[in-house]
């Protein structure tokens, strides 16, 4: 009797160590950074690693869309239900649609981030702060958030900590933020590199606006329909034609996409 209950308080154990491993790395991998002396990396240093091969990735659909590499423009569209990213960029004519990767992993539901804590991904129109060669989920992307915008409301509603360290990383889990998988990280980050961080946007939606009308959740704000708007206008750059026209290069896609948690 007692052979088994240690052995189920063992193998209780293992199941919580695992876990925390692949889910908590976020927790205890800084840690490891500083005890185990591993060496930073620069971003130049990540693209001497993965830059050759993700502009190789990268390419081929730049050739199709017809835009020069690198260009000129970046905008990034996430859409929460539909779990992708759409990769729009310009050189010297209009917009065009470049590819997609697929969002493995996020938190929350429709609706803006409101609050630290609250496991939601932003919406909004952002910039790309900065790169994060030193992620504890690959490489990552920091996006603006808070904007103008987000600190607006919540001095209108009163709130404070309003949360950040928003980012845009590899791997297949996350929360709060939107992890893209480590092939589409290296492929993204070295994009912007290549671009500037000061030529992309993001735009980040809680469905494809485009297509139809905004799903708006239960506790959403009262200013939400205004968010939706400002959304929508920034959305109507970006023709869904182009991308339901495209041949996309779905390579490594998963069949099903996980769902939002």
């Amino acid at each position: 009797m007692k052979r088994r209950v240690l052995i189920a308080v063992m193998l209780v154990l293992a199941i919580g160590a695992g876990a925390f491993y692949v889910y908590g790395r976020g927790i205890w991998y800084p840690y490891y950074v500083r005890i185990a002396g591993v060496p930073s990396r620069s971003v130049a240093d990540v693209l001497a690693l993965y830059g050759k091969d993700a502009r190789a990735r990268l390419r081929p659909s730049f050739d199709k869309a017809g835009v020069s590499y690198p260009p000129k423009r970046v905008a990034l569209l996430v859409f929460k239900k539909e779990r992708r990213v759409a990769l729009w960029a310009k050189g010297t004519g209009e917009w065009r649609f470049v590819r997609e990767y697929p969002i493995y992993a996020a938190s929350g539901h429709a609706g803006p981030k409101l609050r630290e804590g609250d496991y939601q991904v932003p919406e909004g129109l952002y910039a790309i702060e900065h790169l994060n060669p030193n992620s504890t989920y690959h490489l990552s992307m920091k996006v603006g958030y808070p904007n103008a915008f987000d600190r607006q409301m919540a001095k209108h509603d009163g709130r404070t900590r309003l949360g950040g360290d928003i980012f845009m990383h590899g791997k297949n889990l996350s929360i709060g933020c939107v992890a893209v998988g480590d092939r589409g990280i290296e492929e993204l980050f070295t994009l912007v590199a290549d671009s500037g961080t000061s030529n992309v946007q993001v735009v980040i939606a809680p469905n494809d606006l485009r297509t139809g009308g905004a799903i708006v959740h239960q506790d959403a704000p009262p200013w939400v329909g205004q968010l939706y708007r400002t959304v929508a206008a920034a959305l109507g750059a970006f023709p869904v034609w182009q991308e339901s026209n495209a041949s996309v290069d779905v390579r490594g896609m998963p069949k099903v996409l996980p769902r939002f948690k």
